[in-house]
């Protein structure tokens, strides 16, 4: 719709003579309706989105006159409809999108209605690039052995991603093998600015992925949402939040000599952890800001999520048009971006005082010193000085205290692992303690590059397609057995890549080799990084340390790992031994990287490599050898840490235009994998029987009249299905990694004919609802403190008072709960929902049959997808928590004053506990907006959405 609201439809200046037209916010600014040109430039942006897509219904004149009015320390009750110009998908999310679609089509075919009603109305992206795991790795066949097995794997939702291709206009597709989404977003599908009707307006987006946000690094607004918001997005509606807080982080100052911009953002997210911008907006200004480079603003931006933050958004300046134009960008877009962001008079980065925030921080790049994080948690940052002390003592303390409950003298017992050509293996103990220097080489194992060559051609440990050993392994507490460089955090930074290829080059030069039951991969974000690691020499370095390359997508970092020898996996079980894994990523939690690996430690590129010579998280690589090298010289990490100026020499092989071009020129040239996929087509899937793709059960009784949740407005005889504590993550609530044989999930697929070798990941098989709600809190490494001291996907079922003597699974109870129609609740603590923005984690609860998630805090992805399938989120108030009002998981509950649901309104729960008494306290709705108010009364965001498309 084309108007002239406040007279702000206005001729674009140095658009190269194209008579094109944009809504000018300096002008709204000249109209009087507030000082424009000092509000953060993130809002600003917003506000245009606003003012664009005005039609007087869903967005009024009132709507534009709120945030154009936007005050920094304002109460925030105003929500704003935010229409976006497109939206970017990953698979694991992507594909439960398209079958949410699917399963739309073929709801409005059974009402009669012509299916085509349902069509996203924005473009649409899905980047494949979840699928792929680490099953090979250390030898120059990895790529291609793992993405055989990948595309085997994966066959049927390719199909079905295929047919989707052709089913839906507005979808395009970036098959498996390109790259990771989140870097493939920056390098290609980022444009800039978009062009419609005439108009000019600027790249907005959401993405069904939490680290969208590292597209806020070239000044594009955009958040990662659930697959059931970005939904709501697709198909007209705009995502709504509430108008927020802006907190602007002033960086001054510069780096030091051998400072990563990874150690950058492991301070940044430790601050901003601290600081509280939970649900904000975060920008960064300032001088320090201006003299970052793209990549370093991309590495920051991308985990705002770990730092809790909607966005984390630097402005466009002439970095941001430098990148466009060397990552291949042509230059008609380049001047037609920098022109239209200078007409708004949004160009440049911001000043100290430019700009009214609702706060300010400040860093002082200087100050920033080599750290890790972890051994769980991405913000728990560690000066490197520290990593060796900080694992002893979370050793010893308890579980309760986020230790690991172990006896200090334990990290002195030691295993020797050997398979036998008979099957069986063979584990001795008391051993000793090493320190993970060359003499406690497993016997065979190569101590120089030479010798590696001459004796072992093979570079791995392991036989990597039955994952058992070849040779002997000495294991203990501390010991890394998974280095990969990997994620999107660290993978789109030419500066870190490059300088874990010059230290691993130092290393072989000075004989320093890695164990070869370390599992070393290397997982790029983009074709792109192997063209200039090769360009520059450096690949062949990271491969004779087993660093090769293992797939261009999302592994270790979100649970791809794939399997270790089966003996060592036996052996850490048994023994119960804390080892470590070191990644590039920007997640480690529990569980997620590996089910047996317990302390999960993020990195640094370089430092990876640097810790996988050394073997151990127990050695302090500031004042120990990493290693002993050629003539039993002892090896420092300060020998071999490249400088500044070695990285910079090397950094013009990272931004040659013609390389982006070409590789981005045809995606699915040469790709015989992709090509080959054969696909049904029609605008109906006509659901063949799957174990991956299934219609779930969501538009099965679906009825154009609205009914009500739960058919009534109170509440009544709850259960707790669990009780869980703080930092309860979406990995926690439903993991996306290793499906066990022995959970509720796996016993289906083995029911079903499925052997535990093609079992997949949970991440996989988002797309068939019955294997995702057996998933849903089946995470090894949950706790349910109904049941203390255990871990797993467990409860204990209740009826009539009465606890049952035998505990099962959750899954197991809340099916039996739902046969007798009893509702369920669930408790949490703090930072309830942390991490990916995961769907299932709110669908499977809502097919649990569970009515309501009572916690002392939501994170803001989760909150709002719980609403969207229509599960109430609670708040508790003021002190009140599980422990102080001592629920122990056998009372029933009462939610009441549901009736006129109000947005942030106050309802009653009645605790009634086993003796007869009861309790009442008040808790928060954290229905948030009239929106969700709205989303909650249809049963969630599609039904409302359905309901729309079939009454127009």
């Amino acid at each position: 719709m084309i108007h002239n609201l406040f007279n702000s439809l206005k001729e674009c200046p140095g658009t190269q003579g194209k008579n094109v037209q944009f809504y000018s916010l300096p002008a709204l600014e000249e109209s009087g309706l507030g000082k424009i040109s000092r509000l953060p430039v993130s809002i600003r942006i917003v506000l245009e989105s606003v003012l664009r897509n005005f039609d007087g219904k869903k967005i009024t004149e009132e709507h534009v006159r709120q945030l154009a009015g936007w005050k920094p320390n304002a109460t925030r009750t105003h929500e704003i409809p935010f229409v976006v110009s497109r939206i970017v998908l990953q698979d694991f999310t992507g594909v439960p999108l398209l079958v949410d679609l699917a399963a739309m089509r073929s709801a409005a075919v059974r009402m009669g209605k012509d299916p085509q009603l349902i069509e996203p109305l924005v473009p649409v992206d899905l980047v494949v690039d979840h699928s792929v795991q680490v099953d090979y790795y250390g030898d120059k066949d990895a790529l291609r052995h793992n993405m055989e097995i990948e595309f085997s794997r994966n066959n049927e939702r390719y199909q079905f991603i295929k047919w989707g291709m052709q089913a839906f206009n507005t979808v395009k597709v970036v098959p498996p093998g390109i790259g990771i989404v989140h870097q493939v977003n920056l390098e290609y599908l980022a444009r800039g600015v978009h062009q419609k009707n005439g108009v000019i307006y600027p790249d907005t987006l959401v993405g069904t992925d939490s680290h969208t946000t590292m597209i806020n690094a070239i000044g594009v607004v955009g958040w990662g949402v659930g697959g059931i918001e970005a939904e709501a997005g697709m198909l007209g509606q705009p995502v709504y939040l509430l108008t927020p807080d802006v907190v602007g982080v002033n960086l001054t100052g510069r780096l030091r000599d051998g400072v990563t911009a990874t150690d950058l953002v492991l301070t940044i997210t430790e601050m901003l952890r601290n600081a509280n911008v939970v649900g904000k907006f975060v920008e960064f200004f300032g001088e320090g800001t201006a003299s970052l480079t793209l990549p370093d603003r991309a590495t920051i931006a991308n985990m705002a999520p770990e730092y809790g933050a909607t966005m984390g958004f630097f402005p466009v300046d002439d970095v941001t048009i430098e990148y466009f134009k060397g990552t291949g960008r042509s230059s008609e877009e380049v001047t037609t971006f920098q022109a239209y962001f200078k007409a708004q008079k949004l160009y440049g980065i911001p000043r100290k005082g430019d700009i009214d925030y609702s706060q300010e921080l400040e860093l002082d790049l200087a100050s920033v010193a080599p750290s890790l994080a972890g051994p769980k948690r991405p913000q728990d940052r560690i000066d490197l000085t520290h990593i060796k002390s900080q694992f002893t003592a979370l050793f010893g303390k308890p579980k309760a205290e986020n230790g690991y409950d172990k006896q200090a003298t334990d990290l002195n017992q030691r295993y020797s692992i050997r398979d036998h050509h008979d099957g069986s293996t063979e584990v001795c103990t008391n051993i000793g303690y090493g320190n993970q220097d060359e003499s406690y080489l497993p016997p065979g194992s190569a101590r120089n590059v030479s010798e590696m060559v001459s004796n072992h051609p093979t570079p791995d440990i392991t036989d990597s397609a039955t994952h058992t050993l070849n040779d002997a392994v000495d294991l203990g507490h501390g010991d890394i057995l998974i280095a990969a460089i990997t994620s999107c955090t660290n993978t789109s930074n030419p500066s870190v890549l490059i300088a874990a290829g010059l230290l691993a080059k130092k290393a072989i030069e000075k004989g320093l080799t890695v164990k070869r039951h370390i599992k070393t991969s290397l997982a790029p974000g983009s074709r792109v990084v192997t063209e200039y690691l090769t360009a520059t020499g450096l690949l062949p370095y990271l491969e004779q340390l087993g660093f090769n390359l293992a797939g261009y997508g999302c592994t270790t970092c979100i649970g791809n790992s794939g399997p270790l020898a089966e003996s060592i996996e036996e052996a850490i079980v048994k023994n119960d031994l804390v080892c470590a894994a070191i990644l590039s990523g920007n997640r480690n939690f529990e569980a997620r990287v590996h089910a047996n690996i317990r302390a999960n430690f993020l990195a640094s590129p370089p430092l990876v490599v640097a810790f996988a010579i050394a073997g151990t998280i127990l050695k302090d690589l500031t004042t120990e050898p990493l290693g002993i090298g050629k003539n039993n010289e002892p090896v420092w990490l300060h020998d071999i840490w490249p400088s500044n100026e070695e990285i910079q020499r090397l950094m013009k092989f990272a931004t040659n235009a013609e390389t982006f071009q070409r590789l981005y020129s045809n995606l699915t040239q040469d790709h015989p994998l992709w090509n080959n996929i054969s696909a049904t087509t029609g605008q109906v899937y006509n659901w063949p029987k799957s174990t991956y793709i299934a219609e779930p059960p969501f538009f099965h009784s679906f009825s154009i009249q609205l009914t009500p949740p739960s058919q009534s407005s109170e509440i009544k005889n709850a259960r707790a299905l669990g009780i869980f504590g703080d930092s309860v993550t979406t990995d926690h609530i439903s993991p996306a990694g290793a499906i066990k044989d022995s959970s509720p999930a796996g016993k289906y697929l083995l029911q079903d004919g499925i052997s535990k070798a093609d079992f997949n990941s949970y991440g996989s098989r988002r797309g068939n609802h019955d294997v995702m709600m057996r998933g849903t809190f089946a995470n090894v490494r949950i706790r349910n403190l109904m049941i203390p001291d255990s871990e797993g996907g467990i409860t204990l079922y209740q009826e009539n008072g009465n606890v049952e003597n035998v505990q099962m699974s959750i899954y197991d109870a809340a099916m039996k709960y739902q046969a007798k129609g009893v509702p369920m609740v669930v408790f949490g603590g703090k930072e309830y929902g942390t991490g990916s923005s995961r769907d299932w984690a709110a669908k499977g609860t809502q097919l649990l049959g569970v009515k309501a998630v009572i916690a002392n805090s939501f994170e803001r992805i989760h909150r709002s997808n719980l609403i969207g399938m229509g599960v109430l989120p609670l708040q508790f108030k003021s002190n009140d928590g599980v422990q102080s009002l001592g629920i122990q998981g056998n009372e029933q509950f009462d939610i009441l004053n549901l009736d006129n649901i109000q947005p942030q309104q106050h309802v009653i729960l009645v605790i009634h506990k086993q003796d007869g008494t009861q309790q009442k306290i008040e808790l928060l709705c954290r229905i948030d907006t009239a929106i969700e108010v709205d989303y909650y009364m249809h049963g969630g965001i599609l039904p409302y959405v359905l309901r729309e498309l079939m009454t127009a």
